[in-house]
């Protein structure tokens, strides 16, 4: 069952901006450490944060709080799972909103889906809810 569902839209050109007047501050008050890592790796890493600001906007829609009652930026962060599906790994309030919205005996999945073409990074988060495996 879906339990939220959210999308950001993003002008990489924006970020871009950010970054440039704000710098380290802005990258550290935003960004996980693993994010900032594959950020760095990349030839285009402006256009990888902006993805991932756009992932975070859209995981904090879908947990249906946005960016208050205890959720964070750095609550969320994009990952990519051994398979390379990207999903979200949330802490802090983000996650304690994840675990008030999953049902009793259930797990939740959260699937996400993030592209770019400049100027623009769009994100797209589901966040659904399956029966727990029988112990």
């Amino acid at each position: 069952m879906i339990l939220g569902m959210g999308s950001d839209l993003i002008d990489i050109r924006r970020i871009e901006k950010t970054i440039e007047r704000h710098g380290e501050r802005f990258i550290d008050r935003i960004f996980t450490p693993v994010e900032r890592a594959k950020a760095e790796r990349r030839n285009r890493r402006i256009d990888t944060y902006a993805k991932r600001f756009a992932a975070k906007e859209a995981c904090a829609k879908a947990l249906g709080t946005g960016l208050r009652a205890g959720v964070f930026w750095r609550d969320m962060g994009v990952i990519n799972l051994p398979s390379g599906r990207p999903t979200m790994k949330l802490t802090g309030g983000a996650l304690a909103r994840l675990q008030a919205i999953t049902p009793p005996g259930y797990e939740a999945r959260i699937d996400i889906s993030i592209t770019d073409e400049y100027p623009l990074a769009q994100a797209q988060v589901i966040i659904s809810a399956e029966p727990k495996p029988p112990a």
